[in-house]
């Protein structure tokens, strides 16, 4: 069993954690940028002032925070994990951030004789509850072989997918394909039932043939029922969107349809909802027909 240090414990990363802990691995939080989790506090969790100390106390680091400028300033504030890094240590980063940044911090990392993956996770909170996370991982193969037991945990897709910076390269990808699908199952359920036919039965009969996805059978029956409450926030989705927006400037890519799903998730932003689920991305195409499926 391991010393981990897990410092994020939001909706996605409390049950991560809960999952390392339950199969006996011990979990350091830091309580310098949000409280512990009391509930994870006890025999198999501690409190730790600071990421330095969390560093300082366990083998393997985790990050599970919103965006590039908090990972940055979880490693290399003057308190952050960085401080607390000695020979052979590894920092996991789990959140979703920018893939060129992620380079730069395994270099810096790797200067202090530690080591780096960057290993984002798709599923949302009930794969994150039910440990079916897919996981995406970028970093040298002998390093992920020494995380990947604990990666087993919290996931059941688990590929190495290349060198630092591919992992979130890899989750950029998918989430462009996630927001499209959610426009797409958004459109046509608008389109069905502004033409009088009845939402729940159009999605159990697409979910028989080829049109059949995850989205439409979790996102679809949410956009039905109007469930809105965050598994992943809109906000979130846009702050991806924006890192492939931004790497296809740089790489010279076209992505019209990228541009589009953003452009709704801007609408619901306008509409006082970047804390739905990005399944509400419906909300926004709702708001422009004047027709609301539910």
């Amino acid at each position: 069993m391991a010393n981990i240090g897990f410092i994020g414990t939001g909706i996605m990363g409390k049950p991560m954690a809960k999952n390392l802990q339950d199969a006996g691995h011990t979990l350091y939080f830091s309580e310098h940028f949000e409280p512990a989790p009391q509930d994870l506090l006890g025999e198999y969790g501690y409190a730790a002032p600071t990421p330095a100390a969390v560093a300082e106390a366990c083998e393997f680091i985790i990050i599970m925070v919103p965006d590039t400028p908090q990972v940055e300033d979880v490693l290399f504030s003057d308190i952050g994990i960085s401080k607390g890094l000695s020979k052979d240590k590894v920092v996991i980063d789990m959140s979703s951030i920018s893939p060129i940044a992620t380079k730069e911090f395994a270099s810096k990392v790797e200067e202090l004789n530690a080591h780096y993956l960057d290993a984002p996770v798709s599923g949302g909170e009930v794969g994150a509850v039910n440990g079916t996370l897919s996981i995406m991982v970028g970093g040298k193969e002998e390093i992920f072989k020494r995380a990947e037991p604990l990666f087993d945990l919290m996931g059941q897709n688990i590929t190495l997918v290349g060198a630092n910076g591919d992992g979130q390269t890899c989750k950029v990808a998918n989430q462009i394909i996630v927001a499209l699908n959610i426009e797409a199952v958004a459109e046509a359920l608008v389109f069905a039932s502004k033409a009088g036919a009845n939402p729940t039965k159009i999605r159990e009969a697409l979910m028989g043939g080829f049109a059949s996805s995850k989205i439409l059978e979790v996102h679809g029956e949410r956009m039905i029922k109007g469930t809105f409450e965050p598994g992943f926030r809109i906000g979130l989705h846009q702050k991806d969107l924006n890192l492939a927006l931004e790497g296809a400037r740089v790489l010279n890519v076209n992505l019209p349809n990228t541009a589009t799903a953003q452009e709704l998730f801007n609408t619901c932003a306008s509409l006082e909802g970047s804390n739905w689920d990005h399944s509400a991305m419906i909300k926004a195409i709702e708001h422009m027909s004047n027709h609301c499926i539910r």
